[in-house]
């Protein structure tokens, strides 16, 4: 069974198609596998960050799209938010944002 990709918010889905188009591509590619793999899927395209909150990290020439993500009941994955990420750690103020929706996610 396929797992169903759902965006918190409708600009979480547009900052994503505003990536630049290899690391949309890179994307796309690993949103399919997620879909078909949910858990099971790891690094490269994914990692878990502590506390059901986990990044799916693609890439291109451009750099790195980053997009944080959490699962839910029948087979559902929530995409929280996502950036472009410009260094190597990722950046305190991103992980926050994620990690506050993710509690908005899991208090409903």
């Amino acid at each position: 069974m396929l797992f169903q990709i759902l965006y918190f918010h409708s600009s979480v889905r547009a900052d994503i198609e505003a990536w630049p188009d290899p690391i949309l591509a890179d994307y796309a590619r690993i949103i399919e596998l997620l879909m078909q793999y949910g858990p099971q899927l790891g690094l490269p395209h994914s990692r878990a960050m502590g506390n059901g909150l986990f990044e799916l990290r693609a890439r291109g020439k451009e750099g790195m799209g980053r997009a944080f993500y959490c699962y839910k009941k029948g087979q559902k994955i929530i995409v929280l938010h996502s950036f472009i990420k410009k260094t190597q750690k990722t950046p305190e103020r991103e992980l926050k944002i994620a990690q506050k929706r993710l509690k908005e996610v899991k208090d409903v």
